[in-house]
């Protein structure tokens, strides 16, 4: 039998819900409040399956007491009920699991509670961890992992997606409501955006649900901030290597390149958030950086297969980068492939102009010269 919470302004409305539901049956209703704050305090404090909630409510809008409520406890159900189809639909964009309208038929109560059930026997099956840590990638393409078995997420909306994105890239920090509208929402009026605010934070909080122990989400008076536990993000991983600083040796090479595996491609390259770009340049810097090193080192100590492997990869994902050129010709030139040195040579001089009108390096072009004058065919 579900416990039911019941929250509306209006008396009669409350009683005819009541009456809906015993009929259906499996229900208990532990209380109706007419005061949402009343409600919610009770909610906190007992053992609580479900609840139904008026979207209109004075003192405070109920996507706002919803998202509350599902940060105290997650696996809350919520249905929202509504006098207006419109208003829940568009303005909140809801869907058929989160709303009834009133007057509050049998029929669609049975089948709401139906498909509930199905989705909360769902949550019940991710609720079931195979290991101690989740594992989340951020580079390339954003996965969270459990137990080798990828969590798949599905999204309301494409901007309930880029907020909680922006959230984990903020971890650990409160971000300021008024910043998130101006960056998601800046064309809607005040009111509006909140509304759009709250109601995504909500989606967030359900379809985290399964694994909210990981990604807790608390709503601050500063403003919304997300906390990551037991959860290991490979750009925390590479971050704390490169900090790290460590010498490199033959001791070390192999935790060099375990390091820069994390990063399979460049952050949430998949996404094209203006607010993401200034993150993914410092992470691609710290790649480049640690990879130049690494090919240094390969160089120096005659492996040259692996360096060249590095090198064309560096040039691959990041053409304007001269370093690794450079690399590229003095290896080719120790090996005896002049016509190689010549090519690598010949690309960055195309890449640069076409890219940023400009010439090689001049230390580069001295040593190119100097290496033709030595080796003249």
């Amino acid at each position: 039998m579900m416990k039911a919470i019941l929250i509306d302004d209006e008396e009669l409305a409350l009683n005819y819900l009541e009456h809906q539901l015993l009929n259906i049956g499996d229900f208990e209703i532990v209380g109706k409040f007419t005061d949402p704050m009343i409600g919610k305090r009770e909610i906190e404090k007992n053992e609580i399956d479900i609840v139904f909630l008026d979207i209109q409510i004075p003192k405070l809008n109920g996507i706002e007491l919803a998202e509350q409520l599902l940060e105290v406890k997650p696996q809350l159900q919520i249905v929202f009920v509504s006098a207006y189809e419109r208003y829940a639909i568009k303005a909140f964009e809801l869907n058929a699991l989160d709303y009834v309208l009133k007057p509050v038929g049998k029929q669609r109560l049975q089948n709401t509670m139906k498909r509930i059930q199905s989705m909360m026997e769902e949550q019940a099956t991710f609720s079931l961890q195979k290991s101690e840590n989740l594992q989340m990638t951020l580079f390339q393409q954003v996965t969270i992992v459990d137990g080798g078995q990828e969590i798949p997420l599905r999204w309301r909306t494409a901007k309930v997606q880029q907020l909680f994105l922006y959230l984990v890239q903020h971890r650990g920090t409160a971000v300021n409501k008024t910043a998130i509208i101006e960056l998601l929402w800046p064309e809607l009026e005040p009111e509006k955006a909140y509304h759009q605010l709250y109601t995504a934070i909500y989606h967030i909080r359900k379809t985290l649900a399964p694994i909210s122990k990981y990604f807790q989400i608390s709503n601050t008076s500063e403003g919304y901030k997300v906390r990551l536990e037991q959860t290991i993000l490979d750009v925390d991983q590479f971050e704390r290597f490169f900090r790290s600083d460590l010498s490199l040796s033959a001791e070390t090479i192999g935790e060099y390149e375990q390091a820069i595996a994390l990063c399979k491609g460049d952050y949430l390259q998949e996404h094209h958030y203006i607010w993401a770009e200034s993150e993914r340049q410092r992470l691609q810097l710290q790649w480049v950086q640690t990879a130049v090193k690494m090919v240094d080192w390969y160089y120096a100590n005659d492996e040259w297969d692996k360096a060249i492997t590095l090198c064309l990869d560096i040039c691959q994902r990041y053409p304007l980068e001269e370093e690794a050129y450079f690399f590229l010709m003095k290896i080719f030139a120790d090996m005896g492939r002049h016509s190689s040195v010549h090519k690598q040579y010949d690309q960055l001089t195309s890449v640069l102009w076409n890219e940023l009108q400009e010439q090689p390096n001049p230390a580069i072009t001295e040593w190119y010269e100097l290496w033709k004058q030595k080796n003249k065919e």
